[in-house]
């Protein structure tokens, strides 16, 4: 049976006072993480900032020439350059990968650091936490308007769609079995358990939305 061992350092049978204390002081010198989360972080982190630079590139290029097609404008569905252009591209004025770009890179910026051996408070925790959440909103607010108002899909924004999904997720696995978030015993039993399915889960709706958007197109 799969169990949270692969992504946090701690056992899942921490005594409930330790969970506590952790919980208000982060540990005696704030709280790590496992090798496997700090890749994790790292790994998506990358791939969320990878997207981000091909994006603002291909933005530039559609800046200086409205005709140019970006490589991932495949047929009318798959067309990058369409919501590249499109008004919900700059939500707050600027291109929205420039976002991406900053937190993605903040991200490694962590999981290197983990890497290294850097234990961090609990309210840093609750911070990433609370980042995360505000990205998987953003992403899943980004993804309605691609699929019901403009009408197309960017690959490279999809990616960013499941990377920032799988952050969130494994983030908040990691602050529930260290205390930072507290729940009911048996939903946080079962979510060290089995870490691995709402993140599964949450892909899968991704993909079921894109598939049963298009259904007639892909068939």
């Amino acid at each position: 049976m799969t169990t949270t061992a692969d992504l946090d350092d701690m056992p899942a049978e921490v005594p409930a006072q330790r969970r506590k204390d952790e919980a208000q002081q982060g540990g005696p010198a704030g709280t790590g993480a496992s090798r496997p989360f700090a890749l994790m972080l790292v790994i998506t982190g990358f791939l969320g900032l990878l997207a981000s630079w091909v994006i603002i590139i291909d933005k530039l290029h559609l800046a200086e020439n409205e005709n140019y097609q970006p490589a991932c404008s495949i047929n009318p569905v798959v067309s990058c350059g369409s919501v590249m252009t499109s008004d919900q591209a700059e939500v707050f004025g600027f291109p929205n990968p420039m976002l991406g770009m900053a937190a993605y890179a903040s991200v490694i910026t962590i999981g290197m650091a983990l890497l290294a051996g850097a234990r961090y408070r609990a309210w840093f925790w609750r911070g990433l936490l609370a980042g995360t959440a505000f990205g998987v909103g953003f992403c899943t607010w980004l993804m309605y308007q691609s699929l019901y108002n403009i009408g197309a899909l960017c690959l490279w924004c999809n990616l960013v769609w499941v990377v920032t999904a799988v952050m969130f997720w494994y983030t908040v696995v990691h602050t529930v079995r260290h205390g930072f978030v507290r729940v009911p015993e048996g939903l946080r039993r079962g979510l060290l358990e089995f870490h691995w399915v709402p993140a599964t889960v949450h892909i899968g709706i991704i993909g079921m939305l894109i598939l049963t958007r298009w259904w007639d197109f892909w068939f």
